[in-house]
């Protein structure tokens, strides 16, 4: 890496410390019902929806109400993207959006996943954008706040067995967290340049004719492809261009706030609309990471030992460290084939980058995302030299547990964490314990779900889009890379990342059906054993700490941790990624 990549990178970690903890103080005044300040505005809101804060909820009614609340947010997503013509806000007059599209879209910004098999300001009116897309932002990183917040609770309590009201918690995230830090990024990203407006799309005459080429489509819009595979191309002129408008700041901070990462423009972080400046690139890394670190503290804090966080956000910045570093060193390198040709590739691999932000800030951006869960992007992951674009891969299958999504990224790594406890107890020939509580039989098979559904459905879901023709014509590359984009979007689905290589045309009843299930199964398949966990251990006293009790607070645990994180979490994948990364890159190396 070079000193310009190391500075950024340092720079970033520093400012990230500096801004987690801060945060972590205000989550846990917030969540834990000590902001005086928020009972105020709480109180008559509580009294008119008829909840009471102070009454808790069992694990299974937690769980209940949690899904309840994201059935009907993708019911009523679902239904404004089929509506939408019939609704105000669509200057552009879109129509309703195809079915299978629509389904997988709702699925997709409710478990926090936003993949985006549409082109956004050539789909979605602004009343979709912000009445379906922009608000489940907010809900769906609601829910994984609250989930992780209910399982710390279930490390915190002795013998309670409840783990808070759902709706109070809800509640307080929304209001007290991710609204006020968004309106607060959201006119930082305007004073950038970032649109936020109503106005219609602005057709401007180029200053030349555009020549380009597009690939023909048949008449079910998918490309024509040749004898050999390659799609047909054809040649386009035009002199005009229009300039897509719209309330984009507003989505753009609680998409990386919530790690949500939906773009209101279809390319995203790349957009100039969207991400005009070098600072807002800056700021916008930095809020896909803020929650996720803070809550590491929180976690701390709330089980009265600050120590425990400290060392679990030791564990993730270990690991995503390492991440950037070999993608960085990879984009470094440049494309071995092009210098046989005689082209100069001293600038590294520099294909399908913003010149706005340069190598070094691509590819910290995409190992933030892929780390975080968020799956905004600000340079084309299609694009990455294969080692490099096997590192977003690699992060997303480890469970998306560096850091990961605001609350699943913590959950999840809290549960490798007890699986971590339990292999130590198991070498020592002692019952594992974690923070007071024994790890026992019904906590291993929660802890077995939890981990295992993703590779499932990845490892499943790639398998079966391999095998079928539906699943083949969505590939534009053949050959490992094609079968890095498969294993891409199945990675990201599950995983809740919602990134994409982009290589692979998605937007097809197959892809749309497939991976909407994949991405619901990937949520609240991890989401419901985590709470079952957290239940459990709220129940169960907390034992003394004694001489043969494991220190879970100093660096031999955070090794053992990123241990199991490493061989347990990627195991499963590896013969996948000899297929894929590791293939294409020996094929550029012969």
């Amino acid at each position: 890496m070079s000193s310009q990549a190391w500075l950024l990178l340092a720079a970033f970690l520093a400012t990230l410390l500096a801004v987690a903890w801060p945060l972590a103080g205000l989550i846990t005044s917030v969540m834990q019902g000590r902001a005086r300040w928020a009972a105020v505005f709480e109180a008559p809101l509580f009294k008119l929806a008829g909840v009471s804060p102070e009454h808790g909820m069992g694990w299974q009614r937690y769980a209940l109400a949690v899904l309840l609340f994201n059935v009907l947010g993708m019911v009523a997503v679902y239904a404004l993207q089929r509506l939408q013509g019939w609704l105000p806000f669509n200057p552009q007059g879109f129509g309703a959006v195809s079915p299978d599209s629509a389904f997988n879209t709702a699925i997709s910004f409710v478990t926090n996943t936003n993949w985006q098999g549409y082109a956004g300001e050539a789909t979605m009116s602004y009343l979709t954008q912000m009445l379906g897309l922009a608000v489940q932002n907010f809900l769906s990183a609601a829910t994984g706040i609250v989930v992780v917040i209910a399982l710390i609770r279930g490390f915190a309590q002795h013998g309670a067995g409840n783990l808070g009201n759902a709706w109070a918690d809800l509640t307080r995230v929304v209001l007290w967290i991710l609204l006020p830090i968004s309106l607060v990024l959201a006119v930082f990203f305007v004073s950038q340049g970032t649109l936020q407006n109503f106005s219609p799309y602005q057709e401007v005459s180029t200053l030349e004719a555009t020549t380009y080429q597009t690939a023909r489509l048949d008449a079910d819009g998918q490309p024509v492809k040749d004898a050999q595979g390659q799609p047909v191309m054809e040649d386009k002129t035009t002199t005009t261009q229009s300039l897509a408008m719209g309330p984009v700041a507003s989505q753009l901070s609680i998409k990386m706030l919530g790690t949500n990462g939906g773009g209101f423009f279809n390319a995203n972080s790349a957009h100039p609309f969207e991400n005009p400046t070098p600072l807002s690139n800056f700021v916008q890394m930095l809020a896909i990471f803020a929650i996720p670190a803070a809550l590491c503290l929180v976690f701390g804090r709330m089980v009265g030992d600050v120590r425990q966080g400290w060392a679990v956000l030791a564990a993730m910045t270990a690991i995503f460290v390492v991440a950037v570093v070999v993608l960085t060193h990879h984009e470094s390198q440049g494309n071995p084939l092009l210098a046989a040709l005689g082209v100069d590739v001293s600038g590294g691999n520099l294909e399908g980058k913003e010149t706005r932000f340069g190598r070094e800030a691509s590819a910290l951006f995409a190992a933030i995302t892929t780390a975080a869960s968020c799956g905004a992007v600000n340079t084309m992951h299609d694009s990455l030299m294969p080692l490099a674009g096997g590192v977003p891969l690699i992060l997303m299958q480890l469970g998306e547990v560096v850091f990961g999504g605001v609350g699943s990224g913590l959950y999840g790594m809290l549960v490798f964490a007890i699986l971590a406890v339990f292999i130590a107890g198991l070498m020592i020939g002692r019952t594992p314990e974690y923070l007071g509580k024994k790890i026992e039989t019904f906590e291993m098979k929660m802890v077995a779900v939890a981990i295992l559904v993703t590779p499932v459905l990845v490892l499943a879901g790639t398998a079966v889009a391999v095998l079928s023709p539906d699943g083949q014509a969505g590939v534009a590359n053949p050959g490992a890379h094609g079968f890095s984009e498969i294993l891409y979007a199945f990675s990201s689905a599950a995983n809740n990342n919602g990134s994409a290589f982009a290589g692979l045309s998605a937007n097809t009843p197959f892809y749309n059906t497939l991976l909407g299930i994949a991405m619901w199964l990937g949520r609240f398949g991890v989401i419901v054993p985590v709470l079952a966990i957290a239940g459990s251990l709220a129940a169960k006293k907390r034992l003394a700490v004694t001489a043969g009790t494991l220190p879970t607070h100093g660096p031999l645990f955070v090794v053992l941790l990123i241990g199991v994180v490493l061989l347990v979490g990627l195991l499963n994948y590896v013969p996948a990624l000899a297929l894929g990364p590791v293939v294409e890159h020996l094929v550029l190396h012969p």
